[in-house]
């Protein structure tokens, strides 16, 4: 007798498994989020623009962050469906919150800024696993990206590295150098986990 398939194993999410995944998933990437902020770091995407605005001009975090994911959600429920759509909405609002909440909820004296890069994006990186395997998302340039290779025909990837790197130079006149090379540090913690961790085969609830 043949072991039964991949696809006839797939189990689906119920209302309340995916509901403390995003509750679960936005908490572990707020705390990365909070360990940047306390150690003046950066990082790619819709989250290193609300940071370089934050930097810049002193407004809220969690409002620009909130704000700037709004344009994306027109071509993420064209190109990734209503479901997830609805979902990355719920995750961004709830990251966004956690974000000015966390503040007064916990206090950090004293954070090594190496520690802050690595333990911050390896905490964002989980976060970020967890959404994605309930179909779920921060939101952002991902989707923008990926809407870039199919129409356009140019290279996710190369697109991605090229828009964090220009948020990067964007930000030397603002953020110290060294906190440059750790915000670099920072990303490819949130890179190391995505890639051991979320592999096709490895996850098959959906």
């Amino acid at each position: 007798m043949k072991p039964p398939s991949t696809a006839s194993r797939t189990l689906k999410h119920s209302h309340f498994e995916d509901a403390q995944a995003l509750l679960t998933g936005t908490l572990f990437a707020a705390l990365g989020v909070a360990l940047f902020k306390q150690a003046g770091l950066l990082s790619g995407g819709t989250v290193g623009i609300a940071f370089l605005l934050h930097y810049a001009f002193g407004w809220s975090f969690g409002l620009l962050f909130f704000a700037i994911n709004l344009p994306f959600y027109a071509l993420a429920w064209r190109r990734m469906g209503p479901a997830f759509t609805v979902k990355s909405l719920l995750a961004v609002a709830l990251l966004a919150a956690l974000a000015e909440a966390l503040p007064g909820w916990l206090s950090i004296s004293q954070l090594n800024p190496w520690f802050g890069a690595v333990g911050g994006g390896l905490l964002v990186g989980a976060g970020l696993i967890i959404l994605f395997r309930h179909r779920a998302s921060l939101g952002g340039l991902n989707v923008l990206v990926l809407w870039l290779q199919e129409t356009r025909g140019w290279r996710a990837g190369y697109l991605q590295a090229g828009l964090d790197t220009a948020i990067l130079l964007a930000a030397l006149p603002l953020v110290p150098l060294d906190r440059i090379g750790l915000s670099l540090l920072g990303m490819a913690a949130i890179n190391a986990a995505l890639a051991i961790n979320h592999r096709p085969g490895r996850y098959v609830a959906t």
